[in-house]
């Protein structure tokens, strides 16, 4: 008989093709992975790895077993997780899968009241880009994804929990301070840093001037970061000004920038959480998604209160 132990060392291995790094990533010695990827070679008769000395890759065997082995592994976590779920404890291990803002500025509020009412699951937030976070939610690693922007895909569904207003930042001691609000034209006259453009903070920022007739690419680009965070620092150090989601400018650099209103002119970005559609949830992903679509989450209540532009 198979077994899921055996299986999950062998994945390890085929994700990572280094057993030294199998290991590392398990916890174990790599002679116990090297023993246990023997022994079910040993089950099945026949190599799962080509070995080069130190460099490894699958055979044909090897490659057809790893889909089985995913669905194999993910099915008996997923059956201990439900057994402990009948003791009437949340257990298990959820992965989400985010964007920068909301791993950073949304996803620590909500961890900590979800862990705080599990404390027996254990949780991996994964910061990463939109295309990275959709493949592991459509490949069946990632049970959850946190983003502002998403692609659509079939197997995948997505829900609205915040809208999240996007502000312009500038020093302290900024002249614009001074003004109730300022003209939208007066943006080609100052220095300005921008997230890269496949970012959704510059996306909404590009459709909201291109509504208003205005090309993004008409503004006087100093700087260009990969991180609202990195946006607000650099505000505060005299660079430029710049937009960045409201969580950033109220809860990273409140007292070292001022928040500038422009005429007729708001933006906001949506942000979404999504899960696989086909698969049945876990309970660690029931109980989460719960805590971040509840209306009268606790949690969410927390960080809406950031968002209240006044």
């Amino acid at each position: 008989m198979l077994d899921t132990h055996q299986l999950h060392v062998f994945l390890a291995a085929a994700e990572t093709l280094n057993f030294s790094q199998a290991a590392k990533r398990l916890h174990m010695s790599q002679p116990s992975v090297t023993q246990h990827i023997r022994n079910l070679e040993t089950h099945f008769g026949m190599p799962l790895f080509i070995r080069s000395g130190k460099r490894i890759s699958l055979t044909e065997a090897g490659s057809t077993l790893l889909p089985m082995a995913r669905d194999l592994v993910l099915s008996a976590v997923r059956a201990d997780e439900m057994m402990d779920n009948l003791k009437q404890e949340v257990h298990g291990h959820l992965w989400i899968a985010c964007t920068t803002t909301p791993g950073k500025y949304i996803l620590p509020t909500l961890m900590a009241d979800f862990l705080k009412k599990h404390p027996k699951v254990e949780a991996t937030i994964t910061v990463t880009s939109r295309d990275d976070a959709m493949k592991y939610l459509s490949k069946e690693k990632a049970q959850i994804m946190v983003s502002s922007v998403f692609n659509y895909h079939p197997d995948l569904e997505f829900h609205k929990f915040i809208t999240e207003p996007l502000v312009l930042i500038v020093p302290k001691n900024h002249p614009w301070t001074k003004r109730e609000n300022i003209q939208l034209d007066e943006l080609r006259k100052t220095n300005i840093i921008l997230r890269e453009p496949d970012s959704g903070s510059y996306m909404v920022l590009r459709d909201g001037l291109a509504k208003k007739g205005f090309d993004i690419n008409e503004l006087h680009k100093v700087l260009t970061l990969g991180n609202s965070e990195a946006i607000a620092f650099a505000v505060q150090e005299g660079v430029g000004v710049g937009f960045v989601s409201m969580l950033v400018a109220r809860r990273i650099v409140r007292d070292q920038v001022s928040i500038v209103k422009i005429e007729d002119f708001d933006l906001s970005q949506d942000i979404y959480i999504g899960q696989h559609r086909r698969l049945p949830s876990t309970p660690a992903q029931v109980a989460f998604w719960k805590i971040a679509t509840e209306s009268r989450s606790e949690a969410l209540g927390k960080i809406k209160s950031y968002l209240q532009n006044d």
